[in-house]
């Protein structure tokens, strides 16, 4: 998929590649006027984890950015290549997507009146090295929810609640599981837009 359009402000002559199929950061980069082509990454995710072995959110977020960037990298030789991941963390437990709608509803039910952070990361590669790479992070914390809702969001949400670490999503029917929210709009999208667009500048791909 192709996003591309001229844009006054990139200086680097092909669009960035964003390595995913995220409807919310290819959003972010539009939003952001950032011309860039979206090529999702074929990366086992589960196993760059288990390669980790026992890390921090952070770590794990980095290492699945990373090994999206430079897995789509790879096949776009001089390309800048942007990979993004976010996990979520509670109660030192590590959680990202739900694998079914039983997890989603366990997920859920855990996260039910608890504070709880996410962990947005990206990875900026060109030629295989990693030009920029961080970690942002947000706080969320989820009112107290009954079974009956939790069912009926569940319902509603269908598998798109199995598409973000949490099982929701903010911008849609998300916004009713939450009392209080610290931080920005574009960290909890998954997609830490203000560093990453330092990140260009800095690398001569954004007018300054």
């Amino acid at each position: 998929m192709s996003e591309d359009r001229t844009s006054p402000f990139w200086r680097a002559g092909a669009p960035l590649i964003l390595a995913s199929k995220s409807v919310g950061r290819r959003q972010a980069l539009a939003q952001a006027g950032l011309p860039f082509e979206s090529r999702p990454a074929n990366v086992d995710e589960r196993a760059v984890e288990a390669a980790l072995g026992p890390v921090g959110a952070d770590a794990i977020a980095l290492a699945l950015a990373r090994a999206k960037a430079e897995a789509v990298s790879a096949g776009a030789p001089g390309r800048l290549t942007l990979g993004a991941d976010q996990v979520a963390s509670c109660d030192d437990r590590v959680f990202g997507k739900p694998a079914t709608m039983e997890k989603a509803a366990e997920l859920l039910h855990f996260l039910s009146g608890r504070r709880h952070r996410l962990h947005s990361a990206i990875a900026l590669v060109r030629d295989g090295a990693v030009v920029f790479e961080t970690v942002a992070h947000a706080d969320l914390t989820m009112r107290p929810l009954s079974g009956a809702f939790v069912a009926a969001y569940l319902g509603e949400m269908g598998e798109a609640a199995l598409s973000s670490a949490g099982a929701y999503q903010v911008e849609n029917l998300g916004a009713q599981l939450f009392s209080e929210i610290a931080g920005d709009h574009w960290t909890i999208m998954g997609l830490p837009i203000l560093p990453l667009l330092d990140a260009l500048r800095r690398a001569g791909a954004l007018l300054t």
